[in-house]
């Protein structure tokens, strides 16, 4: 244990280097609320196109699409987030995440911006009570006036709930 003693006091640097570097975030809307998702785990945005359906897959995967030879299943967020359905229209796109191993496109009303965080201006998430599924909410993002719903998109994709995880084990 000695050893570490001098080792910590020659680098004074790294323990004032706790507050970490801005993230940056791809902003979108479904509804009226704006959500935030780690744009290193974007690889493109569309635009909607009807997916081929899959029979007996839950209401929220809207089926799946041929990416350049990546058969990627498409998840309709608002549905997942049992937000009221709207029309599909020219500002709905489909984000194409790269999870992993995994290729999932989600559906959002629209992409709104990149925006750059800095650690302070992020909130932890209340606390809510059991009834609400808030485990993939990881955080509260403000800037100015607009407040944004940090997602743990990965999580919240792989979650066994959602029925897209199988492959990656495979």
């Amino acid at each position: 244990m000695g050893m570490m003693e001098p080792i910590q006091t020659r680098m004074p640097g790294k323990a004032r280097a706790a507050s970490a570097p801005p993230q940056e975030y791809l902003t979108f809307r479904l509804g009226g609320e704006e959500y935030g998702i780690e744009i290193l785990k974007v690889q493109e945005i569309r635009g909607y196109e009807e997916p081929t359906h899959i029979a007996n897959a839950p209401a929220f995967l809207k089926g799946v699409i041929n990416l350049r030879g990546t058969i990627v299943p498409i998840v309709d967020m608002r549905m997942r987030f049992g937000c009221p359905q709207a029309n599909y229209d020219a500002f709905t796109v489909v984000i194409i995440l790269h999870l992993g191993a995994r290729v999932v496109g989600v559906v959002v009303d629209s992409v709104s911006d990149v925006m750059e965080l800095p650690a302070e201006a992020i909130k932890p998430p209340p606390e809510m009570d059991a009834a609400v599924d808030a485990q993939y909410i990881t955080g509260l993002g403000s800037s100015g006036e607009r407040m944004l719903i940090l997602l743990d998109i990965e999580r919240l994709i792989l979650s066994p709930e959602m029925g897209l995880a199988r492959a990656t084990l495979a």
